[in-house]
């Protein structure tokens, strides 16, 4: 079968804020100029939203330059913060840093506690309102090259593929989207991204990306124990000095509570499991007294961006532009990356526009990288730049440097610091590190994971091939299971890797049907034999008010 094809101006693969906003702002500015320009924008997820979590406290100064009455607007942004609480974590206390020693980047007053999925589907409405074509269900599974090597667009997956690879009776192919330019916006490590970033070599003279993986659950507690508005960022326990992360617990309305925990990829120990310290986190008595009596009604996971301003990829390429987390723009020091991700947007549809208004296509828009340098999201990312670094120094000597930077220094230091490689060169062999024994779930305050991906509401077409590929099935068993006693049956937060031992012989079993698309697999295997690919679209986890 020949793949069909449609042409547009503008093709954006992701629907999530950054990807939106790029939408919105090319379709707003060309109503400004009198063009017509053509936007369509691709969502692997079965709606916008499905495949969308953030914590999420939202500063709305980007959405306010988008849609200055976004109030009246009915933007879903209900909840103000009301209270902030910083807390360092002990095993069984907790000590209150006092308001005035807080840094601004944990101020939250003026800001929302919000669903972010709740937000990109109201997005979505707005800019299906201003003409833009928005596809949910088709997964951009290959970027197309013209005969310069130029970005031409993107061709979405094959439909119907079988297990074996041979085509079934429901087999579809794929489609072709061709456009003068094309916009990556697939968020955290995007595969269409990643292998763009090889191709061009867009982290030549960057530093290495580095990354966190964030796990949440969305709670309904006791009205009794309600703060609608409190916001409680933690860092310490669970995770020990030398490892990077943070907890948090939002009030949303609705006696509901958003509650996780972020574990730094960059961890040394292969025994940490980022899950079972989560679980771990619920039982503190900082958390504990919130949940208890509650009932869960959500849980996901996705890795995040962590490496900052110095490890920006270069923005811009013949054809296309990456915005949102596909580049990196969340700031770590802040826990923040929707206003981000929606200003990284807005700033690549003017530049874009631009081209589009001046008869260019295809071509390399560095105007996009100079509109972002002139910004105020540049000056906030350099403020926050050596937020990172710091923390990997430890919890106790980070948090004090963090704290001079930020303070004394207003993120304004005459230096930049760097990261020290990526994270999955960071593991330890097991041999030289102590195992972790984590308690058993009581499946009240804490589950396991086949019950956590049971309400992460995941689905996946059973009869497809696997989209967790190995580029040799023999590394598993030969090097990650004998020199770091397997570590991806642990870091995975979904259970999609485990090892069986069939007579004397281990090997690896990949539940693909469980993966929620978190991409840590991707970004933590430490022989980065593991290669994260998208499945038939629509599948994965579909999450609602995450």
């Amino acid at each position: 079968m020949t793949r069909e094809s449609m042409a547009y101006d503008l093709v954006v693969v992701g629907g999530g804020p950054a990807g939106l906003a790029t939408a919105i702002r090319a379709r707003q500015l060309a109503a400004e100029r009198g063009l017509e320009v053509s936007v369509c924008v691709l969502e692997k997820g079965s709606e916008i939203g499905a495949h969308i979590l953030s914590g999420a406290v939202i500063d709305p100064r980007a959405l306010a330059e988008l849609f200055p009455d976004w109030r009246e607007r009915g933007a879903p942004l209900a909840q103000p913060v009301t209270e902030d609480r910083f807390l360092f974590l002990s095993a069984g206390g907790a000590t209150k840093v006092p308001d005035w020693l807080l840094p601004a980047c944990f101020r939250n007053h003026g800001y929302y506690v919000a669903s972010l999925g709740n937000l990109c589907r109201w997005l979505a409405r707005e800019a299906e309102a201003l003409g833009v074509e928005i596809y949910p269900g088709f997964a951009a599974a290959e970027v197309l090259f013209d005969e310069g090597g130029r970005v031409m667009g993107v061709a979405t997956g094959d439909a119907g593929v079988g297990r074996d690879g041979q085509r079934t009776a429901r087999y579809a192919p794929g489609m072709e989207l061709h456009a003068k330019y094309t916009v990556f916006a697939e968020g955290c490590r995007g595969h269409l991204g990643k292998g763009l970033q090889e191709r061009f070599a867009l982290r030549e003279g960057r530093d290495p990306a580095v990354y966190g993986l964030g796990l949440k659950e969305l709670w309904e507690i006791d009205p009794a124990r309600h703060r609608p508005g409190l916001v409680i960022h933690g860092a310490g326990w669970p995770l020990d000095d030398a490892t990077y992360g943070g907890s948090w617990m939002y009030h949303l309305e609705d006696n509901r509570v958003s509650v996780g925990l972020v574990v730094g990829l960059g961890y040394a120990n292969p025994y940490l499991s980022p899950f079972e310290e989560f679980q771990r986190l619920k039982t503190h008595p900082a958390y504990r007294g919130f949940l208890e009596g509650g009932r869960r009604l959500a849980y996901g996971a996705r890795a995040i961006n962590a490496g900052g301003l110095q490890a920006l990829p270069k923005l811009a390429f013949p054809g296309g532009v990456l915005v949102g987390d596909d580049a990196g723009f969340l700031n770590a020091a802040r826990v923040k990356g929707s206003h981000a991700a929606l200003k990284s947007g807005m700033l690549a549809a003017g530049a874009l526009v631009q081209a589009l208004a001046a008869g260019r296509e295809r071509d390399e828009v560095a105007e996009y990288a100079a509109a972002f340098e002139a910004s105020w999201l540049h000056d906030e990312l350099h403020r926050a730049r050596n937020f990172k670094p710091l923390m990997a120094r430890g919890l106790a000597a980070g948090s004090l440097l963090v704290g001079i930077d930020q303070v004394v220094f207003g993120g304004r230091a005459p230096w930049t610091l760097h990261h020290p490689g990526p994270d999955h060169a960071q593991l330890r062999p097991a041999a030289e590190c102590r195992p972790i024994d984590y308690p058993k779930p009581d499946g009240a305050l804490t589950f396991d994971r086949l019950s956590s991906v049971f309400v992460s509401n995941v689905a996946h077409e059973e009869d497809q091939p696997a989209h967790l590929t190995l580029k040799d099935p023999a590394v598993p068993v030969a090097v990650n299971l004998a020199r770091y006693a397997g570590p991806e049956a642990r870091y995975c937060p979904a259970g999609v890797y485990e090892f069986v031992t069939e007579g004397q012989n281990p090997r690896l079993v990949i539940n693909a049907q469980n993966c929620v698309h978190c991409k840590t697999c991707d970004i933590k295997d430490p022989t980065q034999n593991i290669h994260w690919v998208v499945p038939e679209g629509g599948g994965g986890p579909n999450y609602p008010d995450m």
